[in-house]
């Protein structure tokens, strides 16, 4: 029972951590700092703070036997670890046109993609529940985005980049429970931010140098690296294990009401009764796609 809480304090804990991101970049987009500055300097943060570690403590660390380990998993890690990238600049992109509260709904549209994908990949894996608690997924996204009020309009830019963010996040939790899980875990989350990094490059561009200064760094590249790109990934890695992929979805599903409630302190976004009943709602598809694996 002690491990099984702690690994559910982990996960809670990395959840959390996810959660306060979006607020904090609107807050950084309000002071006039650009969103390419800032997604740059959370990856190259976490970039050079994980080579760091992986070089202090892989060493020590226990490979994962796979019997048959996969060719050039670091390669494949980078590849998926683009994902990670893709995420964060839509996730940031769709927060300047929607609200936080309605842009973390959005990326958590993945509870319905990541079953998609699995229909696509492991067909035998799905069954009536799961399809039933993505629908309900779908209704709860519509009461806590607002679409039944008929004064909210919501930019068409805003969700359309949060629906990307939720495609390539899906993308990276295949990843994580997936991809060369022979590494070690320093090694494993140092080469999934390499790959995010290069991919902020590639996405952002001459941007970056318009927008990047060593003050961002320090000050905005810093806090989210470390509650972005480091502290979720070794929470989650260190977590998933002790409770399973069924308890460690609904725990990290706490990163909803996470981020609208920061959301509703930090920045004065109104949240209504509607919306709370829709966030009740995604968490409530969570469970029952999870129910067979708890």
């Amino acid at each position: 029972m002690n491990e099984t809480l702690k690994g559910a304090l982990y996960i809670a804990l990395g959840a959390c951590s996810y959660g306060i991101l979006a607020t904090f970049v609107k807050i950084a987009n309000l002071e006039g700092i650009g969103t390419a500055g800032l997604a740059f300097s959370q990856y190259l943060f976490g970039a050079l703070v994980l080579t760091l570690l992986s070089f202090m403590f892989s060493r020590n660390s226990k490979n994962i036997q796979i019997q048959t380990p996969a060719k050039n998993p670091k390669l494949k890690l980078m590849f998926f670890g683009g994902f990670l990238g893709l995420t964060s600049s839509f996730y940031y992109l769709s927060i300047q046109y929607v609200p936080v509260s309605v842009g973390i709904i959005l990326l958590m549209q993945t509870i319905w993609m990541g079953v998609a994908l699995e229909f696509v990949i492991a067909r035998h894996l799905i069954n009536s529940t799961k399809l039933i608690g993505a629908g309900v997924a779908l209704l709860g996204t519509a009461l806590a985005a607002n679409v039944f009020e008929s004064e909210v309009n919501l930019d068409l830019r805003g969700i359309g980049y949060g629906l990307l963010a939720a495609a390539s996040y899906t993308g990276v939790m295949f990843a994580t429970s997936k991809v060369s899980l022979e590494l070690p875990l320093w090694i494993r989350t140092k080469y999934l931010v390499f790959g995010g990094l290069l991919v902020i490059i590639l996405f952002w561009n001459f941007q970056i140098i318009d927008e990047f200064n060593w003050i961002v760094f320090l000050k905005w590249g810093s806090f989210l690296g470390f509650f972005g790109t480091i502290l979720p990934p070794v929470l989650f890695n260190k977590g998933m294990p002790k409770v399973g992929t069924g308890l460690g979805s609904i725990i990290s599903a706490l990163e909803i009401p996470v981020s609208v409630f920061s959301a509703y302190l930090l920045l004065n976004e109104n949240i209504s009764f509607l919306q709370w009943l829709g966030i009740a709602i995604i968490l409530i598809s969570v469970i029952l796609i999870n129910r067979k694996s708890l």
